[in-house]
């Protein structure tokens, strides 16, 4: 696992990102279109996507700390601060039209809106920067219950979460196609 690290990871890391930017557009979410209709509830390739992401994803990481290649490193669940930053992103998302990795997505298959679009998440991470110090001193510490996750909190172990999780995103799914298309 070490050589991930050395020179030939960072071969494996940007073959996994152009892996990444080639999914993202193949499943059409690299297209601001798609993810302004998400937000109009016509159009909801964005939360299949992202759904899938996360239970295969979360999985992978789940058994690799079952085998002992990998630590859960929970960050502090500061709820004000998630809130009010989700918040942030959900607006600058509809407005924008896209996410973070769905920009860089849409910016290498030549959007120029989305480039310049990214310019802007560059100064919104500046300033977010600049202020971090009263950030923390005034919204992260609102709601802070530090390291939690959700078995922690539940009982449950992260398999019958992830069970339960890919249950839903299933049913989920299956309501998805049935909706009328637009």
């Amino acid at each position: 696992m070490t050589s991930l690290f050395g020179p030939g990871g960072l071969g494996l890391a940007l073959l996994i990102g152009f892996a990444f930017g080639f999914l993202l557009h193949r499943g059409r979410v690299t297209s601001c279109d798609v993810i302004v209709n998400q937000f109009r509830l016509k159009d909801y390739t964005v939360l299949k996507v992202m759904l899938t992401a996360i239970i295969v994803g979360g999985i992978g990481v789940m058994l690799l700390v079952d085998e002992g290649l990998a630590k859960y490193a929970p960050k502090d669940a500061n709820l004000l601060g998630v809130a009010l930053g989700a918040a942030i992103f959900g607006v600058g998302m509809v407005i924008y039209g896209y996410c973070p990795g769905t920009a860089l997505g849409a910016i290498a298959t030549g959007s120029i809106h989305a480039a310049v679009g990214a310019l802007g998440m560059i100064v919104g991470a500046v300033l977010y920067a600049l202020s971090f110090d009263w950030v923390k001193a005034h919204i992260l510490n609102v709601g802070s219950y530090g390291k939690i996750r959700l078995p922690d909190i539940t009982g449950l172990s992260p398999g019958v979460i992830f069970a339960g999780l890919t249950v839903m995103a299933l049913a989920f799914f299956v309501w998805a196609e049935r909706q009328p298309k637009s």
